[in-house]
Order: structure tokens, then sequence, then C-alpha cells
């Protein structure tokens, strides 16, 4: 019997990635609740949520024995503190000046939930911002980019030229890491459809 792929999200970057790696899947949204349990750490926090998006899609599937299921969820950290998407222009403002001039941390969990197996990888990268003035900031929360991102901004977008160095996994950064992506599936037994390896 042939696995079904879906992917627990409709990003469309999440959904680009996975295309680029050449599998085809079906896309299903994942409603659950993103609030942080108290006390609970940046990294158990993004493979918890992970792990729960595509265990709640594959619960959906009506138990398909056929079906795998990926998952992935990406945090901002800086300083210990998650960093969830703006509430509002200051809001924005107050995480880009947190982030301007530092290093912070990008979070990626990617998990894979398929019948009788569940596992998840966490990827965590570098990123750093050159300063900001307060109207480069004022100017990008203008755009609409950062309005529906973790840490306000888009590594993809108009905030790529605020960052001076990445040291990790651009993909990862941008919401689904390739290569652990790839290795999940291959794990699983699932073959892409247009394979270069």
């Amino acid at each position: 019997m042939s696995k079904k792929l879906v992917l627990a999200s409709q990003s469309p970057r999440r959904q680009a990635f996975l295309s680029q790696l050449g599998y085809e899947f079906d896309v299903l949204a994942a409603d659950i609740d993103e609030s942080p349990l108290a006390n609970e750490i940046p990294a158990d926090y993004v493979q918890r949520l992970a792990t729960q998006k595509a265990q709640h899609c594959f619960a959906l599937l009506s138990q398909s024995s056929d079906s795998l299921v990926i998952g992935s969820d990406t945090c901002v950290v800086c300083q210990g503190k998650i960093l969830g998407k703006p509430k509002d222009e200051a809001d924005c403002i107050a995480t880009l000046t947190l982030l301007s001039g530092k290093t912070h941390q990008v979070l990626t969990a990617v998990a894979l939930v398929a019948d009788g197996l569940t596992v998840a990888k966490l990827v965590s990268t570098e990123v750093t911002f050159r300063t900001l003035t307060l109207a480069e900031m004022q100017r990008y929360w203008q755009t609409g980019e950062p309005q529906d991102k973790a840490g306000s901004y888009a590594i993809q977008g108009l905030a790529g030229q605020f960052i001076t160095s990445i040291s990790g996994s651009y993909s990862s950064v941008v919401g689904l890491p390739l290569v652990e992506t790839k290795a999940l599936l291959t794990q699983a037994g699932l073959t892409a459809q247009m394979p270069i390896n």
C-alpha cells in the first residue's frame, strides 16, 4: 500500500519547501492552541507544537494507516524569551528593537506522525541583525510583512536586508528544515516522486 503524505500547515513557504524535496502531498490546517505552557522552555515548546499539529491532522484522517503527516513549528528566541507574532505596531517595534544589533536563535521543529510512529527533530539556527533605526522599523511594519510572522520578521522577504549573518539552516528559519524533513520521510519509508539521490 502506498503511503499518502499530508502537510499539517497552510503556510505557502512550508508547502514550497516540501515540493522542493520532490514530494506530492495534501494540505490540512492544524487548528491547535499555540500558547506556551507554564515554565515551558522554547525547545520543548516548538517540538510540542510541531507534534501536536501532526497528531491533530492525523486524527482527522480517520486513522488512515497509509498516511504520513508532517507538522512543523518555528519560534524566535532572544535572551531566553519566545518572541511571537506581533499584536500591533508597538509590539512589532519592541520586538525588532530587541533583535536590533544582536544575535538571536530561531528554533524549528519538524514532526512526523504515522500509524505507530511519532518522531520529531529540532533545528537551531543563529541569526544576527544589524542595528535598525526606528524609522526603518516603522516603515517595515507599514509593508504588512511582519504582521503574521514569529519574531516580527520574514528572512525570505524584505527583512533579509536587516540580517548580517546566519549560522545554521536557512530553510529552518523560513519554516521547514529541508535536511531533517527529508531524513524523517526517508526513515518512514517514503520515496520522493522526483528523487535526486
